[in-house]
């Protein structure tokens, strides 16, 4: 629908059009399921082992990383890449992959002498490194809180020692 189609419209009719031109955002289950149907893709034994392992790491950190997600910011950039690392780039660089015959994905060279197979691997590898640094970052907040508390504390009690405290007679 373009401009003037829009503005032709009533306000009502004009308003329904456009937010159904507007993609929701996934939701938390949306993610969660995402991230099972990539599981589910990568359990086929045709899968190559190395490429099931580093998919697996990254459906893993990416679980650990949702429930932090709020640390980095919402609408961060590094909360963004998440999202989509689960609901788009793992799913479509695996599904590319595996749409390909084995035997061809995994012997002839498509790019630079690499095979389709060693490119999903650099790509999977790269997620996986970007993954773990996005994690580091949201857990870095709740550490960085930690070490200030903890000088707070050294700071307030820690210049003074505990009295001694007399309970009476010894037996």
């Amino acid at each position: 629908m373009g401009f003037w189609d829009w503005l032709a419209k009533g306000d009502d009719q004009a308003d329904a059009l456009a937010s159904d031109d507007v993609a929701k955002a996934p939701t938390g289950a949306d993610i969660g399921t995402a991230l099972d149907n990539v599981e589910a893709l990568v359990a086929d034994p045709a899968v190559p082992t190395v490429v099931r392992a580093r998919a697996l790491r990254i459906t893993t950190t990416v679980r650990d990383t949702l429930p932090r997600l709020n640390l980095l910011g919402l609408g961060s950039y590094d909360a963004y890449s998440v999202v989509a690392t689960a609901t788009e780039y793992l799913p479509e660089a695996i599904g590319s992959y595996l749409r390909l015959p084995r035997d061809w994905a995994d012997s002839r060279p498509v790019e630079g002498g690499k095979t389709a197979l060693l490119l999903l691997i650099d790509q999977l590898d790269l997620l996986s490194a970007t993954m773990d640094s996005i994690y580091n970052a949201a857990n870095t907040t709740d550490a960085a809180a930690l070490i200030t508390h903890g000088r707070f504390l050294q700071a307030k009690f820690g210049h003074t020692q505990a009295p001694e405290l007399n309970l009476g007679p010894s037996s």
